[in-house]
């Protein structure tokens, strides 16, 4: 014959024991009719040379045809997906549900597992750490399911994203929404009357995402608001809101204490502003019953603008902000003489002496920690508030400042201020008091003798008592 063996592109070489080559009929030079018996064979192409022509040895030249893979082995089907906790569909009455048709094993489980609807208390408490997360509010439903009659509702810890389904609550007066995912305060006036916001008294939105807190002013009876740890820039929605008694906007994003939105909170007892971005006190001038300020891990290098609370402010925190001496003596903050003022945090400031505090007389407790206070000297100012007759200074922390390297440093202040009942974080007052070394130690022996003579006594007379226990029983 003058045909020629196959070219090397279209076969492939296989040097192995033809016994282990992929068993894979050749084509002969039988012509077309063999193309039936080949899996691969095209007509008119001359068959492989046999083993024995190899100059290596045997050779075995047939064609390899990779297995054939399946359709849209590459396609991820939308079935496989599974969606994410936040994208399920989640009622709270579901919780209840799970739990009573054998849901998974955290369906309904721990503080939900008391669950009933309608409340029957009128409150409705559900917290997503102990059980399946709920991922909405329920609509239209949900005034049906809980009962118009509602008076506290919370959802904390769960995957909200939107307040929807509030609007026929009559009576609703505390809404908690911790920890969720809302971006909006939405639905407080959806109800007749503008309720549920004009019966709320409590709402708590903190650790969400909301960016502005202006619909709170349609809760004008509201006393308490919290929305710490959202996105807010500003504070905006309280001027009329007269009967707030405590705020809590901390770990925001708020630069300005505004006037105009402070000054017609006339019976505020507390505000709470801090991890934010201030750089001044202020707006405080008709806020004449705050008893509690913090400002701490704000941007404060004075305190300042606090002459409206000289008579009813009692703890000041202003920790972790860039105040020297100088600016904790403002004549229109610490150097007023401030009645009620008890306890004072100024740790992690910049602060080098005591003095700005030393005319406090009713501070009962000073954080110091993390200033630069070096000598003993420098804490001799506030002495006369542990020695005075009616000293009331029980507790103040140096550590982290220079003074509290001395190797004496609790003796020597527990000397300076004879009234400390606690240095730092160690108790040197009460039953450990300097110079009434084992006091604590005896009265904790004596108790434990007393409670074993009370057992030995008991289990005499249950001694004595059982025979005759016995004869009176009938035979």
């Amino acid at each position: 014959s003058n045909r020629t063996t196959a070219t090397p592109h279209r076969t492939c070489a296989i040097k192995s024991n033809p016994s282990q080559a992929m068993s894979i009929p050749a084509e002969s030079d039988d012509g077309p009719d063999d193309q039936e018996q080949g899996v691969g064979g095209a007509a008119g192409h001359d068959a492989p040379p046999s083993p024995s022509q190899g100059q290596d040895g045997p050779v075995d030249n047939r064609r390899v045809i990779p297995p054939e893979l399946p359709l849209g082995w590459t396609q991820m089907g939308p079935e496989r997906v599974e969606p994410s906790p936040a994208d399920r569909v989640r009622y709270p009455w579901d919780v209840v549900e799970d739990r009573e048709g054998g849901g998974d094993s955290t369906g309904g489980s721990g503080n939900n597992a008391h669950l009933e609807f309608p409340p029957p208390d009128g409150g409705l408490i559900i917290v997503g750490t102990a059980g399946q997360k709920i991922t909405r509010m329920g609509g239209d439903q949900l005034v049906p399911q809980c009962g118009a009659n509602l008076t506290k509702l919370v959802l904390r810890s769960h995957l909200l994203r939107k307040m929807d389904g509030l609007g026929g609550f009559a009576q609703l007066e505390l809404l908690e929404l911790y920890d969720n995912q809302i971006e909006a305060l939405e639905g407080l006036d959806d109800g007749d009357g503008g309720k549920p916001g004009v019966t709320l008294r409590v709402l708590d939105m903190s650790y969400n995402v909301i960016r502005d807190m202006e619909p709170v002013q349609l809760c004008p009876n509201l006393q308490e608001l919290y929305l710490a740890n959202n996105k807010l820039k500003t504070i905006a929605g309280l001027k009329h809101l007269k009967k707030l008694r405590k705020i809590d906007l901390g770990a925001n994003r708020i630069r300005v204490m505004p006037e105009e939105e402070l000054s017609g909170l006339e019976n505020l007892e507390e505000l709470w502003l801090g991890k934010n971005k201030i750089e001044t006190i202020g707006g405080l001038d008709k806020l004449t019953k705050l008893r509690r300020l913090d400002v701490q891990a704000n941007r404060l290098t004075r305190v300042e603008n606090l002459t409206a609370q000289i008579d009813t402010l009692e703890e000041l925190y202003l920790a972790h902000n860039g105040i020297d001496d100088e600016g904790a003596s403002c004549e229109t903050g610490l150097a007023l003489n401030f009645t009620a003022l008890n306890t004072i945090d100024m740790s992690r400031n910049r602060l080098k002496s005591t003095k700005p505090f030393a005319h406090l007389l009713a501070l009962e407790d000073l954080w110091l920690s993390g200033n630069s206070v070096q000598t003993f000297d420098d804490v001799e100012h506030i002495s006369v508030l542990g020695t005075r007759d009616g000293a009331c200074l029980e507790g103040i922390y140096l550590e982290m400042n220079p003074v509290a390297g001395d190797f004496e440093y609790r003796k020597k202040l527990a000397q300076m201020i004879p009234s400390l009942k606690q240095i730092d974080a160690n108790v040197i007052g009460g039953n450990n008091a300097i110079g009434i070394p084992g006091v604590r130690m005896q009265s904790m022996v004596d108790r434990m003798r007393e409670l074993q003579d009370a057992a030995l006594r008991r289990a005499s007379e249950q001694e004595e008592a059982g025979p005759a226990a016995q004869s009176e029983q009938p035979s």
